[in-house]
């Protein structure tokens, strides 16, 4: 039976190269997220459907990373003919209380002032403590566009709660959180799971960037979950 195309979106404040380990695997499309228009994640998901139009694909298997996740949420609202499966990574489905709505904000402002430098460092505490990975990650960070980073918190900070979304939506879901996630922790997945009636997964040692940090274990849970549930 054929199977759907897997998209893959990135976290904030990466790009897709945090899905080079998974690449050979999973064969995934992995977008990357750019600044553009007003700071809304409809429109950042609207830019992946427009590529995936562009390579006349229809319906995916879509799954994101913490920003990722809320951009795959965004694409579900929209358009929820094109999806046929979800896989959210170390992400959550409610909106920011004011407080962290306040504090992505300012953030940005701060990139805006300063630049990229800004967020470098909060790189320790998207990985599992002594991760060898901390100094790869605070490169591809340092490669981001100020636009881009600021953009993306001011978008993150103006997302709705898609928890009713998700719980509607009539497709298999995968939820995947590392256990070492300090941002979006494992009890809040396996409450996000429930909720929404998904499979949960979570792997062990590694924190908020989970496939970046256990590629091999990543690859493991989609594919079983695909063959488990034929998407």
């Amino acid at each position: 039976m054929e199977t759907s195309p897997l998209v893959l979106l990135h976290a904030f404040p990466v790009d897709s190269r945090m899905w080079d380990g998974v690449r050979e695997r999973l064969a995934p499309i992995t977008p990357d997220q750019r600044a553009g228009g007003e700071p809304d994640l409809a429109g950042a998901a609207r830019r992946v459907l427009a590529e995936l139009d562009g390579r006349g694909i229809g319906r995916v298997v879509l799954g994101g990373c913490s920003m990722g996740g809320y951009v795959a949420m965004a694409l579900l609202r929209i358009a929820p003919e094109r999806v046929a499966g979800l896989v959210l990574v170390d992400t959550k489905a409610v909106a920011d209380a004011e407080e962290a709505r306040d504090k992505r904000l300012a953030v940005a402002r701060e990139v805006d002032e300063h630049g990229v430098g800004a967020v470098v460092g909060s790189v320790s505490g998207l990985l599992a403590p002594g991760s060898p990975l901390v100094d790869e990650v605070r490169a591809v960070v340092l490669g981001q566009r100020a636009e881009d980073v600021a953009w993306a918190q001011r978008a993150m900070a103006a997302r709705p709660d898609s928890t009713a979304l998700l719980r509607e939506a009539d497709v298999p879901k995968l939820v995947v959180v590392g256990e070492r996630d300090a941002v979006t922790p494992p009890e809040g997945a396996r409450a996000l799971a429930g909720e929404i009636g998904a499979t949960c997964v979570e792997l062990a040692g590694v924190g908020h960037l989970a496939p970046w940090e256990a590629p091999e274990a990543f690859a493991d849970a989609v594919l079983d979950w695909r063959r488990a549930t034929g998407v």
